[in-house]
């Protein structure tokens, strides 16, 4: 894979907080090897200047953006769940696909392919199937399925209120010449479930522009937990799959860890990444410059 150098991007989730200027937050990343960016999901909108001005300037090029951004005018962390396209609330729904088009047209402007997206979650009045599959000591294999049944039949509406938000938003990715990348979550509520990918993306043409985004640390925490196995689920994905964020997961379970020092398998991640895909270190906001470059060449060198 003789372009990976030029492909690998590096998301502003681990230094957007500590800029103000989004110029010299993309020098940063640019004298770090990276020569693309994704723009995740804590861009204040005092930021959006500055990214503008390096891209125009061809500082770096973006690879992705990251729902919702830039963010609202008076949010000032991190807030990809804002709004949810699962909400029970029409106005929320709203809200959501509101923030989305301005994430689209964001992205648009300044040469993004793809859109990663949080698709919303499930909840439960009474009777939290959560509790039982994340009892410790864990709980007996029927009750655990009994659980995981529930989950299911429990977040059937929810699922369809997402799919419906999704249907209103493609014309407008459309419009724009952008791919959506529907990211697997690590929490148990979060949508789609992992067994629920393959009926979510049957609502959608297959020449339609979302597909599936493969986050490598949550799926190796859903496997640690017993939930899924990491590569099955990877390749079944694969004739949806958009793209990777790729970070690692350390002993005590934490994730955006430098890769190479975890769990994750990446050379079992490296046999399913093709051409088109883009691919992103998330890394941890803790992580050092000198860890980041470290993470670069063992992605180079592992993915390549």
């Amino acid at each position: 894979m003789p372009d990976l150098a030029s492909r690998l991007s590096l998301s502003t989730c681990w230094c957007s907080h500590r800029h103000e200027d989004g110029y010299e937050m993309l020098c940063e990343m640019r004298e770090l090897g990276f020569e693309r960016v994704e723009l995740s999901h804590g861009i204040r909108v005092e930021l959006a200047t500055g990214i503008l001005r390096a891209v125009d300037e061809g500082v770096v090029s973006v690879s992705s953006v990251h729902n919702f951004c830039p963010l609202p005018g008076t949010v000032r962390h991190a807030a990809p769940n804002l709004f949810q396209p699962s909400a029970r609330k029409a106005v929320e729904r709203r809200l959501w696909l509101l923030h989305s088009q301005r994430t689209i047209e964001f992205a648009a402007r300044i040469g993004a392919r793809d859109v990663v997206m949080h698709s919303g979650s499930a909840s439960f009045r009474f009777r939290d199937p959560v509790k039982v599959l994340e009892a410790d000591p864990p709980a007996p294999p029927t009750a655990r399925d009994k659980a995981m049944a529930r989950l299911r039949r429990g977040s059937s509406g929810a699922i369809r209120r997402v799919v419906d938000s999704y249907q209103s938003l493609l014309p407008y990715v459309e419009k724009h010449g952008l791919v959506l990348g529907v990211e697997n979550r690590e929490g148990l509520l979060e949508l789609p479930l992992d067994d629920g990918f393959d009926d979510f993306f049957g609502h959608f043409d297959e020449d339609s522009p979302i597909g599936y985004w493969h986050d490598t640390g949550h799926a190796r925490i859903k496997h640690l937990e017993g939930f899924l196995d990491h590569e099955s689920h990877l390749a079944a994905r694969a004739p949806r799959l958009v793209g990777f964020h790729l970070h690692d997961v350390d002993e005590q379970g934490r994730d955006h860890r430098q890769p190479g020092t975890g769990s994750v398998d990446f050379k079992m991640i490296a046999r399913h990444v093709r051409k088109h895909h883009t691919l992103v270190l998330e890394p941890h906001p803790s992580l050092s410059p000198e860890e980041i470059r470290q993470s670069r060449e063992f992605l180079l060198e592992t993915l390549g």
